[in-house]
């Protein structure tokens, strides 16, 4: 009998599972989530709502009268078609899948989202990355040098970039969607905190899709992502997405989500207006270098990052190490915006690390 090390393809072998740390009992400032749960008026209605779902029908496979809400609440153009996934991860899987032609390539700034690279591995796509500057802002002349010898077929930009925080100035993202023969999906993961958005302008490139999730919003247990893009693209992408990716108890509570925005969207304030207090508050501190952000998390260059991460982690606090990723974040840190208490506890932690 074979092993799995004889069967399983050799690129997959090389590959490491995403790492989740374990955070029970943790000040947890490790996956930029929310960091207020759902307010409790709001709580019974949620459950009550959820307690007439029928469990035992299978949900609604595209999800229909979620994608109209979300197109009029996210103001999609008209005419724009929208596909829901279990989450962006889904999302990126499945537009990865449909595009990985014998030969195509994946294009990216690096560093970026692991995932992007993950799914172009298990797709057969060949992936190229083109670095950042220093500062992790976006070498334009080096991405469209980039373009016009690789010809990718797929480009993800995201919108602001994770891990740097980095939102890109939009005069490069326009030029990069009319330099790309490919697809460029614009991953808007944080579009509630960075105050920028190509969603209105969708209709103008009919090569561009925006992908956003609602996990950044306050709702990262229910998985849930959604892209926009022509029709075109949709028809293609509904062929190679899983009959029932969302289930009808997320769909149920997107909705009610949805009913209630003004909720998620306060809550996301309060997190946007300690961004720049704690982004003060870490600079402040001896060896600290802190990077600009649009979105609810800081990236962080500290002395010996290693040794941080453990003494911050021994002392309750949660953050990720993205120290030996890539040799532009050598020694970074990237530390969610918490409530005030949670960054004050941070603070005091890595005051006493350093």
């Amino acid at each position: 009998m074979k092993t799995p090390e004889e069967l399983v393809r050799p690129e997959i072998l090389a590959l490491s599972a995403y790492a989740v740390a374990d955070s029970e009992g943790m000040v947890k400032l490790d996956a930029m989530e929310l960091p207020y749960a759902l307010p409790e008026a709001l709580r019974a209605r949620l459950a009550e709502r959820l307690s007439r779902c029928e469990l035992h029908r299978y949900p609604d496979p595209t999800g229909r009268r979620l994608r109209a809400q979300l197109a009029q609440r996210m103001r999609v153009p008209p005419g724009m078609s929208v596909m829901l996934g279990n989450g962006s991860d889904d999302l990126i899987q499945i537009v990865t899948f449909t595009l990985a032609r014998p030969g195509a390539v994946m294009l990216v700034p690096e560093p970026t989202f692991v995932i992007y690279r993950t799914n172009a591995t298990l797709a057969g796509m060949r992936y190229a990355g083109v670095p950042l500057r220093a500062d992790f802002s976006f070498d334009r002349e080096a991405f469209l040098a980039a373009l016009r010898e690789l010809r990718p077929a797929l480009v993800f930009l995201a919108y602001p970039n994770n891990p740097t925080g980095t939102l890109y100035p939009a005069a490069d993202v326009e030029a990069v969607i009319r330099a790309a023969e490919g697809l460029v999906v614009l991953d808007e993961a944080y579009h509630a905190y960075a105050g920028a958005s190509f969603m209105a302008r969708l209709a103008e490139f009919p090569n561009l899709a925006v992908m956003r999730t609602v996990s950044k919003l306050g709702l990262a247990g229910i998985r849930l992502g959604y892209l926009a893009a022509h029709p075109r693209w949709i028809e293609q992408f509904d062929k190679v997405r899983q009959v029932y990716n969302v289930n009808v108890l997320t769909q149920t509570a997107a909705e009610f989500a949805l009913e209630h925005l003004s909720v998620f969207e306060a809550q996301a304030a309060q997190v946007l207006a300690e961004r720049e207090p704690l982004a003060q508050a870490l600079a402040a501190l001896a060896g600290v270098t802190v990077f600009p952000s649009a979105a609810n998390f800081l990236l962080v260059r500290v002395p010996d990052a290693a040794r941080v991460h453990a003494e911050l982690r021994r002392r309750g606090v949660l953050v990720r190490s993205f120290h030996g990723a890539h040799p532009l974040l050598e020694n970074c840190l990237r530390i969610t915006v918490g409530t005030p208490q949670e960054n004050r506890i941070l603070l005091d932690a890595l005051r006493a690390c350093l």
